[in-house]
This record gives structure tokens, C-alpha cells and sequence, in this order.
């Protein structure tokens, strides 16, 4: 049965199923395409526990314009890591990602405000777009910089003593000059796609946040992760129960309400 299929055309062996994927064409101007990822790595060997080391690479010149310790994965690393980017370079035309919950939705019913994530918001209120990877493949550059930085990076840490987050994230931009000096190339068209930032810093902080609506109750309270926050009576607030009020969450560690921009910490 299996030959006359064959024969057929209607079996393939495993060898014949599987799937191959062609290279994908560099972009070909600087900035067009920053390709991002997270690597969790033990980074500073037995000298500290693992952590996730933020890669940003450059698409047309293979360039490292953002390297980023940090505890892991979150909003929160990436928001700190896209500040020091846009800071350095400006704006990218997009990012290429993978579909960590970070850069996408990943449960419809999670879906809230336009079905973006935090991240997501972010970038779409910097007019920077996002493109996601349907396979490892298909952001292979940034992955084989990462197996690269697993061997390098860590060697140099090793022989300089670097034994933390904080020393390593001082450490990086050396490393970064170092490493694009000898492996960069020159993309195929020149002029760079990054467009200025053209934030003031308090505009910047304040995309660069967790954002959410919270509904004020009849006593003028709102719940926020599971605690109960308590809005001063003034004539602002008075006419606010029953309303919804925007949460500004911010790295570290601070709250504030706003009414239609209006402070209500």
C-alpha cells in the first residue's frame, strides 16, 4: 500500500516532509528593522544566578544597538531597554519579535483596550510598527548572536570579574563597540531609517509605563493589584464615582491616577 501511494504521489517519507526555510533577505537600510529578543542564560556563570541578557540588532548591518541585563523577560526590562535605544539612535521604522505574551496577545480573552499588549501600546504611540517571527528560523540572525554572546560575552565577563546585573550592564557598551568594530557590515543602501525621538523625557516616561483604566466606587476608591487606593476628596474627584480613571504604573514602583490627564496622587 505504502509503494503505491508512493507511486502515486500521496505518501512522503519523513525525509521528504520535512520542511525547509530560506533565508529571509536582509533589510536594506540602517534602522528599517531592529530585530529583538531575550536570552536566559546563566550569564555570570556561578558568579551570580541566571538572568536574561535583552539583545537589539540591527537587520541591514547586523550592528548590536542595545544590549540590556535583567531579571527576565517583562514590560517592564523591555520599556528600560527600548529607552536606552530610542535615546541612542532614535526611532526604528519596526522591530521583528517573537510572539512572547510581552509582544503580543496571546489569549483573545485577555484582549483589552485596541488588543494590544503594554509593550505593543507603546511602540504604537511612538509610530514604531511590529512584526512577529512565525518561527526561530525566521529571526535566525539575532538568535545565532545570541549563541554567540553565550560563548564571547561570557569569556569577557569571566576574565574582567563581572559578577552581577549592575557591573555587566556597565560593562556592555564596550563589549557592544568591540563586537560590532569586527563583525558589523555595510548595509546595501546607505542613509539611516531612525527617525528623532522629539520626546520631552515626561512624555517619553509616561508611553514607557503600565497603563490601565480602574472604576472609582461610590466612596471614591479603586482597586489596584488587590489593594484598595483611596482618592482625596477635592472638586476634581467629587464627580468622579462611577466613572473610569487611567493607572500609570512606572518601573519603579510608583502610582499615579489621572482624570483626562489631571493628577489625582
Amino acid at each position: 500500500m505504502r509503494r503505491w501511494m508512493a507511486g502515486a504521489g500521496l505518501w512522503l517519507s519523513r525525509k521528504q516532509r520535512r520542511q525547509f526555510h530560506p533565508p529571509r533577505l536582509r533589510r536594506e537600510r540602517c534602522g528599517e528593522l531592529v530585530q529583538v529578543d531575550g536570552s536566559e542564560h546563566r550569564w555570570f556563570e556561578d558568579r551570580a544566578g541566571p538572568c536574561t541578557l535583552l539583545v537589539f540588532i540591527d537587520d541591514a548591518t547586523g550592528r548590536m544597538v542595545q544590549l540590556c541585563f535583567a531579571a527576565s523577560e517583562s514590560a517592564f526590562s523591555y520599556f528600560g531597554a527600548l529607552q536606552g535605544y530610542l535615546e541612542a539612535h532614535g526611532r526604528p521604522i519596526a522591530l521583528y519579535s517573537d510572539k512572547h505574551s510581552v509582544f503580543r496577545v496571546t489569549r483573545p480573552e485577555a484582549k483589552g483596550g485596541q488588543g494590544m499588549t503594554q509593550f505593543g501600546r507603546a511602540l504604537s504611540e511612538l509610530n514604531i510598527e511590529i512584526l512577529f517571527a512565525n518561527s526561530s528560523q525566521a529571526k535566525g540572525r539575532v538568535e545565532r548572536v545570541n549563541r554567540t554572546l553565550q560563548d564571547r560575552l561570557v569569556k569577557e565577563m569571566r576574565l574582567a570579574g563581572i559578577s552581577g546585573i549592575a557591573a555587566g550592564n556597565a560593562f556592555l557598551p564596550g563589549f557592544m563597540e568591540r563586537f560590532n568594530t569586527r563583525f558589523a557590515i555595510t548595509p546595501a543602501l546607505p542613509g539611516d531609517l531612525h527617525r528623532p525621538l522629539n520626546l520631552a523625557p515626561e512624555r517619553l516616561r509616561d508611553i514607557l509605563c503600565w497603563r490601565e483604566q480602574r472604576y472609582v466606587s461610590g466612596q471614591l476608591a479603586l482597586s489596584y493589584e488587590r489593594k484598595r487606593v483611596m482618592l482625596r476628596e477635592t472638586d476634581v474627584t467629587r464627580g468622579l464615582a462611577g466613572q473610569y480613571v487611567d493607572t500609570y504604573a512606572f518601573a519603579d514602583g510608583r502610582l499615579e491616577v489621572r482624570w483626562k490627564g489631571i493628577s489625582l496622587s
